[in-house]
Formats: C-alpha cells, structure tokens, sequence
C-alpha cells in the first residue's frame, strides 16, 4: 500500500445491535475468535498500544497498534504499522444503525508507504485481508453465535 492508493473501504451489515458489534470488535477474547488469534490484549481507550507477531512465509510481521480515537460504541481508529518494515497506517471501525440491525464500515488508509517488494503489502493483498476478516470471518462469527 502507499500513500497514492485510494483508502480501502469494506462494509458488512449485521442483525445485531450496535453495542454487541462494538464488543466484538473490542474484547480481546472475541477479537481472537475472527480477527487475530495472537492479541493477548487489546483496550479501546485513546492511547492503548498493544503488539503481537504474525509470522508469514519466513517473514516476521510484529503488528504494532496504537489506539487514537475512541467514540463508543460507534467508531475506533488505530494507527496500525510494523516493527520490521516502514509504513504507517490508520484504520477506522465505524459502526452505524441498518434497517435489521449495524453496518460496519472499515476503512484504512495508508499515511506512510509500505514495502511493495512484500507480497502482504500490495494493494491486492490488502483488499482480500479486510474482505476476509469482515465478510468471512466476522460475518461468520457473529452468524454462529448471535443468529
């Protein structure tokens, strides 16, 4: 990803109550159930940091998040980058009211480019990662334990 790419946006809609949503995508041991299995702890409070690594065809990915903006339980944004590689990036968790439930609408945004000689940081890669983690993983998640 670089600075020159357009935001990623991925949305999903689900039959679920917006304070049920902001749980899911806020208590670490539900976090760990769709999203990354390796966050150990995780605190929507302006300032939070937290780090784990994600290991990828020998390459190393210590995920380094910062949380900066919190307005519960509608939209949390993290300053997401990698100790092993440079780049810089936001990411924004807004949730809205649908007609049967919450959308939820992720949009991350690169601030500082990212190696485009790493397979996982191509525009592509991006794109399929959020899809995967919002349309399958969550969607899934919430399906099987709130439907």
């Amino acid at each position: 990803m670089t600075t020159q790419d357009p935001p990623i946006i991925t949305t999903q809609e689900f039959n679920i109550p917006t304070e049920k949503l902001w749980e899911i995508i806020t208590t670490p041991k539900l976090m760990r159930s769709w999203f990354f299995e390796q966050i150990q702890d995780f605190k929507a409070e302006e300032g939070f940091s937290t780090t784990f690594l994600i290991e990828h065809e020998n390459r190393r990915f210590t995920h380094q998040w910062t949380i900066i903006l919190v307005d519960k339980p509608n939209t949390i944004v993290y300053q997401w980058n990698y100790k092993e590689h440079q780049g810089d990036s936001t990411v924004t968790f807004n949730i809205t009211p649908a007609i049967t439930g919450c959308k939820l609408t992720v949009t991350a945004k690169t601030l500082e480019d990212f190696p485009q000689d790493i397979p996982e940081f191509k525009r592509e890669s991006c794109i399929g990662g959020w899809q995967y983690f919002i349309n399958e993983r969550l969607k899934a998640y919430v399906s099987q334990q709130y439907i």
